[in-house]
């Protein structure tokens, strides 16, 4: 970091909107499918037409409740609605159903790993959990602002953190933390391509020993890595301002992902007056102690309880992230071990050759046409030495096209690995026999040209031969040689 950015502290906040994974409205019977037709999905009640009146969904209860317990919220147990008043094209009422002074959850916080070794165990604080309802999608184009009430109503779950004094970094792996946490709820899809997982963040720059500074909100943000880039352009901005005896002034500033740098979005002289006040169609919300015994009972494990495990049964900290930030990817490899006891071998198949397939396909692991006990055949193979690696990513990759087991195109087409060593000498000598110029460079003392014969070797077998013991044979006959 540049000598003047080390004289500077950034304080950062978080607010992340995401929508939950309720089948219908907050309010309404409404279905809440992602890409049907423009207000296809609405109702009086949605559209605040006169004399309707709001009724809750309980799902997003169950869904918020839990969620606020994973991020070691304290709760409310009687909670209620406001309403915050406000006029604008996409709030069809006039105002929001949200809520204020009363939240769901308060005063948790999240623990994560803030790096790509696992090292450093970071607690990002939240403020508060609450409960609101969505607007309707405003899209400009052509001269004209085009409404889509579909998603006006549809459930947000709000989570607010408190001011952190952290780095750029630090945010997008809390980022990153919590929506593995939702995920690992199932409580939302959390995408942020679909609008379902949306987040604004506040940042404030001050000499290091000094109070906060001027709280500048950027957004537009539409990946974690927007997150993090907005986060540093606006630090390095802010602290040449400074520098330059500028002043920073409260304003909202729009992240421009092409220009990778933050624009003046409005000024933010005063904090708006939404006129809240109790919603009166709604009664307070009381939450049981046995209704958050029963929730606590749902909610499984956690993903840093998942990273943690993982590590303990040797894997590394990119291939226990990867795992635990996808949850049925996880599943899957619990399936795996359920069946076969090699994490590593299982871990390194899953993360690496598994998924990769699963992305090209844009398969989610829960559509794999290749079940674990499928697998787990074909690794116990491998890991006998009664297939070879590379025939192993090849009948696999079959297996995901064709639907067969790996297991049954192996047998059928003999692919078991070559160990009988007297039908592989003859290969070897053969292969020697060849490549007299790579032989030389060999004897010459260019140890690394064995490769090339033994991709030769590998290339006679199709892929079948026992690669020690290929290169065990090829140093014999090159020893000979030598004398």
């Amino acid at each position: 970091m540049p000598a003047k950015l080390e004289g500077y502290s950034i304080t950062v906040g978080i607010e992340v909107h995401l929508q939950l994974a309720t089948t219908t409205k907050a309010f309404c019977a409404c279905p809440t499918t992602y890409g049907a037709p423009p207000n296809t999905q609405t109702c009086p009640i949605c559209l605040g037409h006169p004399g309707t009146l709001p009724a809750p969904n309980r799902r997003m209860w169950e869904y918020t409740v839990i969620a606020a317990l994973a991020l070691n919220c304290k709760l409310h147990q009687t909670t209620r609605y406001d309403r915050k008043n406000y006029f604008y094209p996409d709030l069809p009422k006039g105002f929001q159903i949200s809520q204020r002074d009363i939240p769901v959850g308060y005063d948790g916080f999240l623990e994560f790993y803030a790096d790509e070794e696992g090292e450093k165990l970071v607690r990002w604080e939240i403020e508060r959990v609450h409960l609101e309802e969505d607007t309707a999608k405003i899209t400009h184009e052509e001269g004209a602002s085009l409404l889509d009430f579909n998603r006006a109503g549809v459930p947000l779950m709000e989570v607010v953190s408190k001011p952190m004094k952290a780095s750029p970094q630090e945010a997008y792996y809390y980022l990153r933390a919590l929506r593995a946490t939702l995920l690992a709820l199932g409580v939302s899809d959390c995408s942020m391509e679909e609008g379902s997982f949306r987040c604004d963040t506040n940042i404030s720059v001050a000499p290091r020993g000094a109070e906060m500074g001027t709280k500048v909100e950027i957004k537009n943000l539409n990946s974690l890595r927007a997150v993090r880039r907005s986060l540093e352009y606006e630090f390095q901005r802010q602290v040449a301002l400074l520098e330059g005896g500028g002043k920073v002034e409260q304003e909202t500033r729009h992240w421009d992902e092409g220009a990778d740098k933050t624009r003046l979005g409005r000024s933010k002289e005063e904090s708006a007056d939404y006129r809240y006040f109790p919603e009166p169609d709604i009664p307070p919300v009381y939450v049981s102690d046995q209704w958050v015994e029963e929730l606590k009972a749902k909610a499984g494990e956690m993903p840093l309880e998942r990273i943690k495990r993982y590590r303990g049964l040797g894997l590394n900290h990119f291939e226990a992230v990867t795992m635990a930030e996808r949850p049925p990817l996880a599943d899957y490899f619990d399936r795996c071990m359920s069946l076969l006891d090699a994490p590593k071998l299982v871990a390194t198949w899953v993360v690496g050759d598994l998924s990769a397939l699963g992305a090209t396909a844009g398969l989610s692991p829960a559509q794999f046409p290749v079940e674990p006990q499928e697998l787990t055949d074909l690794l116990r193979m491998v890991d006998a030495g009664e297939v070879s690696g590379p025939v192993a990513k090849e009948v696999l990759a079959r297996a995901w096209e064709s639907g067969e087991a790996p297991k049954t195109i192996i047998e059928r087409e003999g692919l078991t690995q070559i160990s009988d060593e007297e039908g592989l000498v003859e290969i070897v000598s053969s292969v020697i026999e060849n490549n007299p110029e790579v032989v030389k460079s060999i004897l010459a003392g260019k140890d690394k040209a064995v490769g090339r014969l033994v991709g030769e070797v590998m290339k006679a077998t199709k892929g079948r031969a026992n690669p020690e013991l290929v290169n065990k044979l090829l140093a014999e006959e090159l020893s000979k040689l030598k004398e």
